[in-house]
């Protein structure tokens, strides 16, 4: 069971209440991790005994994602909002600058937080922000679509189809390159996360004009992407590796866009060398 954060931030409207759920596990240097749009925390359940036996891990929901509610009125769901209240949030734990590592949605607020250096190192796994407008829409409406589809299945039919390896993949093949490995109740459990994320839409719309286009110059940085990446394809790696010519560009090969499930050992080692 996930534990909750509330702390308090300032916003244009006066000090708000943020509420986060996270999961805790491990010792060593801080290492926050950030799940992509429509996800939660749990994504990151295959790599996280690996990732504490060395770290000390901490695996958030993002506002309005999983187990963490809607941002409060009059805080935006963009980079400028989310990114400080990220950083609060690491304040409010007592942890200063931890190593970050993000998929997607998460890589993109983990190349910010480096940025705005409020972190130790970044690892960034298909983040977000290194697409043309052709790929962006495409990658916008294979979401919404998904979304759309959870929101259709009723609960009996989502569990009735996690049972089978071929409905593991009618669910999730979007994201993963091997869905089968995937547990039913996991599968079930994020399908449910993706139907009922209260910041969706409004995630999504912040998206809309977001491009990555600041070098980070002083932190050790990783771009990590998965060959059989069908959501954010891999040609945006290389784009990456162009704005941010110092970073570490690294092939992840047989995974998809959510690579932790597909090869838990191998995005593993590169997290943790790219935090050290």
């Amino acid at each position: 069971m996930a534990t909750e954060a509330s702390f308090t931030i300032e916003s244009a409207g006066g000090p708000r209440t943020v509420r986060l759920a996270y999961e805790r596990r491990g010792a060593g240097e801080p290492l926050l991790l950030l799940h992509g749009i429509g996800h939660h925390w749990q994504a990151w359940e295959p790599v996280l005994s690996i990732l504490a036996a060395d770290r000390d891990v901490i695996a958030v929901d993002l506002p309005g994602f999983g187990d963490s509610p809607a941002l409060p009125e009059g805080v935006a769901y963009d980079l400028a909002g989310v990114v400080p209240i990220l950083d609060a949030f690491c304040r409010h734990l007592g942890v200063e600058r931890p190593h970050v590592a993000g998929n997607s949605l998460g890589g993109l607020l983990a190349l910010d937080l480096a940025r705005e250096k409020r972190v130790r190192s970044v690892t960034a796994l298909s983040p977000a922000g290194f697409w043309s407008e052709a790929e962006r829409r495409y990658a916008f409406g294979t979401l919404l679509a998904m979304r759309a589809g959870a929101r259709a299945l009723p609960v009996p039919a989502i569990e009735r189809l996690s049972r089978s390896a071929a409905g593991r993949a009618a669910l999730t093949s979007t994201i993963y390159a091997r869905p089968g490995r995937r547990s039913p109740e996991a599968v079930v459990a994020e399908t449910l996360a993706l139907r009922d994320a209260a910041g969706f839409r409004e995630t999504l719309e912040a998206g809309r004009s977001v491009l990555f286009r600041d070098d980070i110059q002083e932190l050790p940085v990783t771009i990590a992407w998965g060959v059989r990446d069908r959501l954010l394809v891999r040609r945006q790696g290389v784009r990456a590796k162009q704005v941010l010519p110092r970073a570490r560009l690294v092939r992840l090969p047989g995974c998809g866009h959510v690579p932790m499930n597909d090869d838990p050992a191998l995005v593993a080692r590169v997290i943790l060398d790219g935090s050290r």
